[in-house]
Formats: structure tokens, sequence, C-alpha cells
């Protein structure tokens, strides 16, 4: 996995244009995440990688809590090289500053788990590895690091993407019942399930 380590304070300009958000749709997250074995995960990271390769286009991630883990399901695809580009792993917040962008204003105001924060992230992502798709997460898999708005489990999944001229993003909140394991897994698969709607 590449990771560019060009430290910046600034979110990067806009991308040709205003682009506009969009409300999340009733459910971006159509798969079933209660129970996903690594066999699970594996159908679905294929599944993913067949409608971008249909499509003619590539993905980047932008991951905190998973570590990694949507990177490693996607190349774990033979030929994922076609339609995966790169993967940031911005786990603490000067990662998430230095390598996507995220404005430490939107971390000190709204935490890391957050919509602001996720949907950062993935615009971050989106323009600094030139993809045509981005899916971020940032989420608390505990077992600490709870608080009452916040509990173990609070997971944001968030997504850009190009339409022509103009950028777009959705984020979803999700509380992922299990232990640590069980939240992260649940994470990676919601943000796969996720990029099969777009």
């Amino acid at each position: 996995m590449y990771v560019q380590m060009a430290p910046t304070t600034h979110r990067p300009p806009p991308f040709g244009g205003a682009g506009r958000l969009r409300d999340p749709p009733d459910g971006p997250l159509t798969v079933e995440v209660s129970r996903h074995a690594d066999s699970d995960l594996s159908r679905l990271a294929a599944r993913v990688g067949e409608h971008l390769r249909g499509a003619g286009r590539r993905v980047v991630t932008a991951e905190s809590c998973t570590g990694g883990w949507i990177s490693k399901a996607l190349t774990d695809v033979p030929g994922s090289s076609e339609w995966f580009e790169t993967g940031f792993v911005a786990y603490g917040n000067g990662a998430k500053t230095a390598l996507l962008g995220v404005l430490p204003a939107e971390l000190e105001q709204h935490g890391a788990v957050s919509e602001a924060v996720v949907k950062a992230m993935a615009l971050g992502a989106l323009e600094r590895a030139g993809a045509d798709i981005a899916v971020a997460v940032s989420g608390i898999a505990g077992p600490d690091g709870g608080t009452p708005g916040k509990p173990v489990g609070t997971v944001w999944l968030a997504w850009a993407w190009r339409r022509g001229q103009s950028v777009h993003v959705q984020a979803r909140r999700k509380s992922f019942k299990g232990d640590r394991e069980a939240v992260r897994r649940k994470s990676v698969a919601g943000a796969l399930s996720g990029l099969l709607e777009l």
C-alpha cells in the first residue's frame, strides 16, 4: 500500500466546481453486516471489483478504525490493480490532517468520529489519489474510547465520487454491536457494500 506523506494543514481546493452534497439514500448499505467471515468479505470485495471494472472506475480508501482492512480486502482480489488506486491509513488526528487535509478546526469542533471529518477524509483521499471513487471510515471500535454521545460501536462511513465536473459526497452513521473485532469487520463490510451503490 502506498501512502503519500505530504503534510498540509488546509483542505484541498474545490474539485472543478462547487460539487454538491447529496442526502444519504434510504439504504446504501444493502448487505447484511451482522456476521461476516473472511470468506464473506472476500466475496463482497470481489463484487466491488467487478462493479468498478465494469464501470471503468478506480477507488481509493481512507481508513481510521479499520487500519487498512478495507484496502486489504480489495487488494486480495486477483486483478485489483485494474480498479484499486491506493489507500491511506490515517489513524491519528495528525495523520488525518497531514495525509488527507482534514482541518484541525474540524477535528476540534466535531471530533474524529463525525460526519464532517469522515466526509473530509473521503474528499481528501479522492483529490490526492486522483481516483474516481473514495470510501472513508472513522469509528470507535472499543473496548474503550466511547462516550454517551458516541458509544463504542459508533462508526461514520463516507463515499465521495466524481460525476462530470462535480464531486458528490455522502455519509452514514452506523451503530455496530460486538467486540472490537466485530465492529471493525462490520465497518469493512459496510464500506464495501456502499461502493456497490455508486
